[in-house]
């Protein structure tokens, strides 16, 4: 059996969605934050980075939200997650799973975590004030040129659709509307009507809030 390390409100959501959708069998473990369990003994011996998602598998800990979804994708093939018979359409997903998780979780990441990358209080303030203009950018680039529609990919359903759903339930509190958007926004509707999604969701909201 897996074992998903998540809290609520993170892009481990993404991870949580293509279990679920895969009809793997695994099992969940929420990490509080409020409690800072991210920076406990116990949870730096499953991810020594101190964050979610981490995956145990029956060869160990996989972490990194591309790298999860891809390996849900490759195991349960049969759920049709990505397009594991080709190569270019598969470089595809990569490329956009990639540039949500270097370039846009990180604009939003400024927004929280500024401490990441300045001490100064005047640097992290500037860095917040810039998230709605960064975040806005990204889903500029997203809906014109990156998001072919209906889904990512075209016609054809993958966990970059999965992913792009996760971050952009973060929009709102980024400061930025989503309906500036429509090929996004409609995507996140279609998601948000699944009832595996909502299941995942629902189970989520169950745990509390992190």
């Amino acid at each position: 059996m897996l074992t998903l390390y998540y809290a609520p409100r993170t892009c481990a959501l993404a991870t949580h969605i293509a279990l679920a959708q895969a009809g793997a069998d695994y099992a969940t473990r929420r990490v509080d934050f409020s409690r800072s369990e991210q920076r406990s003994p116990e949870f730096l011996q499953i991810n020594p980075n101190g964050r979610v998602p981490a995956l145990a598998t029956d060869r160990g800990i996989l972490t990194e939200t591309p790298a999860l979804l891809m390996y849900v994708a490759q195991c349960f093939p049969a759920a049709r997650l990505a397009p594991l018979d080709d190569p270019f359409a598969l470089a595809q997903v990569q490329s956009f799973n990639s540039y949500l998780c270097s370039t846009v979780h990180v604009a939003h990441a400024h927004r929280f975590r500024g401490q990441r990358w300045a001490d100064e209080p005047e640097a992290i303030a500037a860095m917040q004030k810039k998230v709605p203009q960064n975040m806005a950018a990204c889903f500029e680039l997203i809906e014109s040129s990156l998001l072919k529609g209906p889904w990512v990919l075209g016609d054809t359903y993958s966990i970059s659709d999965i992913y792009l759903f996760t971050i952009a339930q973060w929009l709102e509190g980024d400061g930025v509307d989503l309906q500036r958007f429509p090929k996004a926004a409609a995507l996140q509707q279609r998601m948000a009507e699944d009832p595996v999604i909502q299941k995942v969701l629902a189970e989520e909201a169950s745990t509390g809030t992190a």
